[in-house]
């Protein structure tokens, strides 16, 4: 089943693909009589719900009075239930002299912005150090923080920054002996890490150019309200790294406002978590804002979507909210999936913190909490359906949802080169392969940004904008980037200016097959494959690469997705478009990577040869379909013998075509045109193979 919205098309999961909730699953309610446990407000009950109790899979079942069932929680759950609101025992374990700390301390630390790792390359033991992940809404950074992370980077990292695909920093190899040092230096660069990762609402994304219009600074405006509204608030963050100083600025009033009404039962009444009190959300929870027509965020991937509608002289009046994203799956378990979000209705703009709150209230209320694999809000709403979602969540919004506004076609931003900010300054977009800035990179960006206090932002396709940055100083900073790699977006391969890929190995625990370390080469063969079955320079796809499938850099929209399933080898995924509006499917499983040809030459080849005009390799293969596309794969026989053979490739490379060109031109030729004399000349002076 489908639907389509805004260009888009949606899959939604059926019914039966959830598994039933367990009866002894009760949803937020704890078996425990802890201290810990906060007043909370009773759960909105449904008509819908009342007259189809068979329907309902992931909420609180009633306990009767006479009967009480303790109800199954996954480990997380106790320990965040027992944690003192994220403290305990990570506050003794961070104590310690061992380089790691223990498991309950592992998911906690979470909450506060860090994982453990270890490095999976060095062999005889295990060498621990934490990743961190900073917090940016809309991508927004400082010059002083930016400056901050740079240092840190080499004085406790591994000397590289890496750019996620939720806008934010992450920072590689800092030992536990350090941890303190480095988060307090970033809280106290207006920088945080708080919410970064953990059970609770994370980056929220905005588009990343800043452009002074209407629609995008009210954009960038409800990003960061959203993102203020959902902070934790109970301190457990400042007490660890800070000794409890608050590092923060005011907070807008309509925030405070939004997080203290309890109107419709959404707060914990008496908690210093008044939203999410001691068990915070089931899983993660991602937020993405954006403008029509502007998907530079991958809006439908996310547990909420947020798009500014304007009227017809560009002032906001409210959004169109779409629910249910998200990429994350299990291997072998079908009914894990990724998902789209679809949409749940319009709101006027001086309710978008209440409906968001509602939102987040009914995950929190009705999510699984016993088993995490199903704990996604995508999976509630699969489960429930689109109409009984927005029955409950209107509920805690009190109010009914308008239908959501037309809206133009999705078209993905990159917003790479220079560009008119339009309030008289400029921004500069470059492109940073996988995000990874390092070496030289490195060093030339501190130099830019701090010769010329720019602030910068961070791009959810893993690439950097320099900001503010006045007409006259674009020659030099133009020079000085080109002499460290950053060059202009002509000068990028129309393939790599798309692709993604997550770090994977060796730091990430979850990965099972390369694909930041591997995704270069990879893209050079798929480059060789364009040229041999004749597809040009300019033309490209969007290709994603995962170490696993929980899908981080969120493969499942790619043209071209491969998934890691195993040592050098990769779920292929095809289908996704892109202005990121459709989800791939799957293709082929376990496929090798030295079988990449194998597979890609045919694919490419017949898209070649059969697209319909202006069609993308995604669209290509979802008319053809997986049956046609797998039998043009496994017929595959080479690039047939034909007259077609003798339409030759003069040049293998760019550089080579280039300089040709150059000369030719000042001949009033084409390089073809130079080249094939230069090559008939040749030939015409070699007689019985003796040149004269």
């Amino acid at each position: 089943m489908t639907t389509s919205f805004a260009g888009a098309s949606v899959p939604i999961a059926k019914d039966s693909s959830i598994p039933t909730v367990p009866s002894s699953f009760s949803g937020l309610k704890s078996a425990s009589t802890s201290l810990l446990l906060c007043k909370r407000p009773q759960l909105f009950r449904s008509s819908a719900a009342t007259q189809h109790p068979s329907l309902i899979r992931a909420v609180s079942t009633p306990v009767k009075p006479d009967a009480p069932v303790e109800q199954k929680r996954s480990k997380v759950e106790i320990i965040k239930e027992h944690s003192n609101f994220i403290r305990y025992p990570l506050n003794e374990e961070l104590l310690t002299d061992a380089p790691n700390i223990n498991e309950s301390a592992i998911q906690l630390i979470k909450f506060h912005g860090s994982y453990q790792q270890y490095n999976r390359d060095e062999r005889g033991g295990r060498s621990y150090s934490f990743m961190l992940r900073t917090k940016n809404p809309c991508g927004k950074v400082s010059n002083q923080l930016y400056l901050a992370m740079d240092d840190l980077a080499d004085e406790f990292g591994i000397g590289t920054l890496r750019l996620t695909t939720r806008q934010t920093f992450q920072l590689h190899g800092v030992l536990k002996k350090d941890l303190k040092t480095v988060m307090s230096t970033i809280i106290k660069s207006m920088g945080s890490t708080l919410g970064a990762c953990g059970d609770l609402n994370r980056n929220v994304l905005a588009p990343a150019a800043p452009i002074h219009r209407k629609d995008y600074l009210f954009a960038q405006e409800t990003a960061e309200n959203i993102a203020a509204l959902l902070t934790p608030q109970s301190g457990f963050y400042y007490d660890m790294w800070v000794d409890g100083e608050k590092v923060m600025s005011a907070e807008p009033p309509e925030v405070v406002k939004a997080r203290n009404d309890n109107s419709h039962g959404t707060n914990f009444t008496d908690s210093p978590e008044p939203i999410y009190g001691t068990q915070f959300l089931p899983r993660k929870f991602k937020i993405a804002v954006t403008i029509p027509g502007d998907n530079s965020v991958d809006l439908f991937t996310n547990d909420i979507g947020v798009v500014v509608v304007s009227d017809a002289n560009g002032e906001p009046q409210g959004f169109n909210i779409y629910v249910g994203g998200g990429m994350g799956r299990t291997h072998r378990m079908e009914n894990t999936f990724p998902r789209l979000a679809e949409p749940l209705g319009y709101v006027p703009k001086e309710d978008i913190l209440y409906a968001v709150k509602a939102i987040v209230v009914t995950q929190r209320e009705n999510g699984r909490r016993d088993d995490r694999r199903y704990s996604r809000m995508k999976y509630l709403i699969s489960s429930w359906g689109i109409e009984k979602f927005r029955t409950v969540v209107e509920g805690y919004y009190g109010k009914k949802f308008k239908p959501c506004h037309e809206l133009p076609k999705w078209e993905f931003e990159s917003y790479l080169g220079w560009h008119e900010q339009g309030d008289g300054e400029l921004f500069c977009g470059l492109h940073v392969d996988s995000g990874r800035i390092k070496g030289a990179m490195k060093t030339t960006l501190r130099e830019v940004i701090e010769k010329y206090n720019l602030n910068v932002r961070i791009t959810p396709n893993q690439n950097i904008i320099l900001c503010d940055i006045r007409q006259a100083w674009k020659r030099p900073i133009t020079t000085v980037l080109a002499q460290g790699g950053l060059l202009q977006p002509r000068y990028v391969d129309p393939l790599n200016v798309t692709a993604m890929a997550c770090p994977a190995m060796p730091l990430c625990p979850l990965a099972i097959a390369e694909a930041e370390r591997g995704i270069p080469d990879i893209l050079k063969r798929v480059r060789a494959v364009f040229e041999k079955v004749g597809l040009k320079y300019k033309e490209s796809v969007v290709i994603r690469i995962t170490g696993c499938p929980n899908g981080c850099a969120r493969p499942y929209m790619a043209e071209l997705g491969l998934v890691g399933d195993g040592p050098n080898s990769y779920q292929f995924w095809l289908g996704g478009t892109p202005n990121q509006t459709t989800l791939a499917t799957v293709f082929k499983e376990k496929v090798k990577i030295h079988d990449l040809e194998k597979v890609l030459e045919p694919l490419f080849y017949h898209w070649k040869r059969k697209r319909l005009a202006k069609e993308s390799f995604g669209e290509f293969t979802n008319r053809m379909g997986k049956e046609k596309m797998l039998e043009l794969v496994d017929k595959w026989e080479g690039i047939p013998q034909g007259p077609s053979q003798y339409n030759l490739k003069l040049f293998a490379d760019k550089e080579t075509y280039e300089k040709v060109d150059a000369i030719a031109k000042l001949q009033d030729k084409s390089a073809q045109q130079l080249a094939m004399e230069i090559i008939r000349n040749f030939v015409a002076s070699n007689q019985n193979g003796k040149i004269e």
